[in-house]
């Protein structure tokens, strides 16, 4: 069986029997991969506190040729984000980017995701409060563009037809974006007005800056963002880590 050591984040971590960890890990050059960390939680265990969610370190697995489980030998901590677990609005925001990735994220070789993920936790824990949730909508946003889910805003995704620059945008999650007015029925899609739609573009864009957002319009972008991630991205998983990051008041224990 081959030996691989590479840079990995842990994405999940689950008791297995009495003494081990079924971890979920998201590696640079091997994509996102399953192991099994035996004897993990023995008292003098070689892993000591290192398998904790969001860690950053290096991994050596020994890789299975018949089954997706394979074994974890050693795991070496890099950086263990502490910052993130003392601050509910920053955990359960990299929670949310973790459990995305751990479910749909692809098991090859897949560099430029892991290094998004690697940066989007080093900006959740240093963003200033203001910022921060503002923030995880963007991280979360260019998680689904990394993915290849990126939302259509300036055409419309049934017809094909431009989408005029101003007004208010019309926005199906479950189409994958803008509808243009002919092709717009229903109480489904969400009717953004200009405040909001330009927020939107901020936050899906790279360049702009980040939108100042009150409470009851944050809320709203988040729940429209899940409901993109659940049709889109999920493909019918459950994702109890996004749907509390959706829903939670922020600023609040």
């Amino acid at each position: 069986m081959p030996l691989l050591a590479t840079p990995a984040i842990v994405l999940s971590s689950l008791r297995y029997g009495e003494t081990s960890k079924i971890v979920r890990l998201a590696t640079r050059e091997h994509g996102i991969q399953s192991a099994i960390a035996k004897g993990a939680l023995r008292p003098k265990s070689r892993f000591g506190a290192a398998l904790q969610v969001l860690c950053l370190g290096h991994a050596q697995l020994i890789l299975s040729e018949r089954r997706e489980l394979h074994t974890l030998t050693a795991f070496d901590v890099v950086d263990l984000p502490l910052s993130l677990t003392a601050d509910l609005d920053r955990y359960c925001s990299a929670i949310a980017l973790a459990e995305v990735t751990s479910r749909v994220g692809p098991t090859a070789a897949h560099s430029e995701l892991f290094d998004l993920l690697r940066q989007s936790l080093t900006l959740l824990q240093t963003a200033p409060t203001e910022a921060l949730e503002a923030l995880s909508l963007r991280l979360l946003w260019r998680l689904v563009e990394e993915l290849g889910y990126q939302p259509a805003l300036d055409h419309c995704v049934r017809c094909g037809a431009d989408i005029p620059a101003d007004g208010v945008l019309i926005f199906a999650p479950e189409e994958g974006g803008a509808l243009c007015a002919r092709c717009a029925t229903g109480s489904g899609p969400a009717r953004l007005g200009p405040e909001d739609r330009e927020a939107l573009s901020a936050l899906v864009g790279d360049g702009a800056d980040l939108p100042v957002l009150d409470e009851r319009h944050a809320a709203a972008h988040r729940r429209l963002l899940s409901r993109f991630i659940r049709w889109h991205v999920a493909s019918g998983h459950a994702l109890p880590g996004l749907e509390f990051w959706s829903g939670r008041s922020w600023g609040k224990p």
